[in-house]
């Protein structure tokens, strides 16, 4: 649980606010007072509190309709509300309508205290059971991060050194190079790995809603908006948002935005009063954002805030050396997930695929092997289960048609390990080596 919580205490006796004020304080419980329907309104608008006592009956305004506004404004919000012995019948309505509990009058200071922890307590829950599933992608986020590449290395160092901090960070790099496994990895590293992680790809956003979308709005404020609804940076508090594809976001919010990240405050929709997030920011984007900004399309002072931290994500073909690693976590994963078991692939269709140039990257490697899986006969990924574009492969060669030297190499490393039946000190004394040696050149092949 965090440290501290905000409560709001709303009546319009002074005497049971300076009581409440008073024995409600803790260095857990930081307590603030309204003594009218209209100033709490406006504190609900600019804090974010977690536990709000109200009295049903106040001078300009009913508890019922209070109650209502306060969970619109900030759905995770408990309310317990003091009523007097008369107006149990609205006591239990509100409890009907989403009130956590209710006191009656003359209450006792040890039952209040015991209401208001127990409506933190819930609080937390809803909390934890919302950010349970981003929580649990955590737990794998990291190690589908997958490669020994010297690429891969250097982005596991950038992604260690910045998860720790809060500043934003610009994933760069070319579609389905792997820029959400990052996003993932950075978060799931960060101080805020137990809290949510919104993530929203901009390129879906609609145009004429994309500002109600990021922000939330409130009732009327345009046509369709039939009630007040919050938008991601609410859900985002505290926690992480991933704007993917960052380009595509309309112009006109792009200032929204960078208000955002300067100031850690932002409106609602047809909302004069600001509020204060708590967010860390991460974007991905395969466009050249600095070419945007020459020709217009991008907000420049937002690129400047966004791109504080920039981690570039290379092509798969120029990290080949990580396609038999990639090729074995995903036959082994989506074997299990389709409920087919364990799979392999043949030496020639290994081949293939390393020939192949991977112009969809990470993505059309995982797309390929998920077909590859259902048509293998006897759990084996062959040639004939490739597509043609990547079966018809040939093998690497020099331009005058010549295997290069690595390739010769591990090609009769493989021979001899199969001649020898694995045996590898056998297969070292035929190659002329040292065991060591062959070892460091099976870890290099991947053998």
């Amino acid at each position: 649980m965090p440290e501290s919580y905000k409560v709001l205490v709303v009546d319009d006796e002074e005497s049971i606010l300076k009581l409440l004020s008073k024995e409600l304080a803790s260095p857990e419980r930081i307590v603030q007072t309204a003594n009218c329907a209209k100033t709490a309104r406006e504190m609900v608008r600019k804090e974010r509190y977690e536990v709000i006592v109200s009295d049903i009956r106040l001078p300009d305004g009913d508890g019922l309709e209070l109650l209502t506004e306060f969970k619109d404004m900030e759905p995770d919000v408990e309310v317990i509300l003091i009523t007097g012995h008369g107006n149990i019948d609205n006591a239990v309505e509100a409890i009907r309508i989403g009130a956590y509990d209710y006191i009656t009058k003359p209450f006792r200071l040890d039952r209040v205290e015991l209401v208001v922890d127990r409506a933190w307590q819930r609080v937390c829950l809803t909390r934890e059971n919302r950010s349970y599933r981003h929580s649990q992608q955590c737990e794998t986020a990291s190690s589908q991060l997958i490669g020994s590449s010297s690429p891969i290395k250097q982005i596991r160092h950038l992604i260690n050194k910045v998860a720790p901090t809060n500043v934003p960070v610009l994933i760069t790099g070319e579609s389905g190079a792997g820029k959400d496994v990052v996003a993932h990895a950075i978060h799931c590293a960060s101080l805020r790995a137990g809290k949510p992680m919104i993530v929203k790809n901009c390129a879906t956003l609609q145009k004429e809603l994309s500002r109600s979308e990021l922000f939330g709005h409130t009732k009327g404020s345009f046509t369709g908006a039939t009630e007040n609804c919050d938008g991601l940076m609410t859900f985002a508090h505290t926690g992480t948002l991933f704007l993917d594809e960052i380009g595509e976001l309309p112009m006109e919010v792009q200032a929204s935005l960078l208000r955002v990240l300067e100031s850690h405050t932002f409106r609602r929709v047809g909302e004069k009063d600001e509020r204060t997030v708590d967010i860390r920011f991460l974007f991905a984007t395969n466009r050249n954002l600095a070419k945007e900004v020459e020709e217009g399309r991008f907000h420049e002072a937002l690129f400047h805030r966004i791109n504080v931290f920039n981690i570039s994500l290379p092509e798969l073909k120029d990290r080949r050396e990580d396609v038999p690693l990639l090729i074995d976590f995903f036959i082994n994963k989506l074997g299990f997930q389709m409920g087919q078991g364990e799979y392999t692939i043949s030496e020639r269709a290994m081949q293939c695929m390393l020939s192949y140039h991977w112009p969809g990257n990470v993505r059309e490697l995982r797309n390929v092997l998920e077909r590859s899986i259902i048509l293998a006969d006897n759990n084996t990924i062959t040639c004939a289960c490739l597509p043609k574009e990547i079966a018809d492969q040939p093998e690497r060669e020099g331009e005058a048609g010549i295997l290069s030297l690595e390739r010769m190499e591990r090609e009769h490393i493989i021979k001899a390990l199969d001649f020898f039946n694995g045996n590898r000190q056998k297969a070292a004394q035929a190659l002329g080596i040292g065991r060591k040696t062959l070892y460091r050149k099976i870890d290099k092949y991947n053998l």
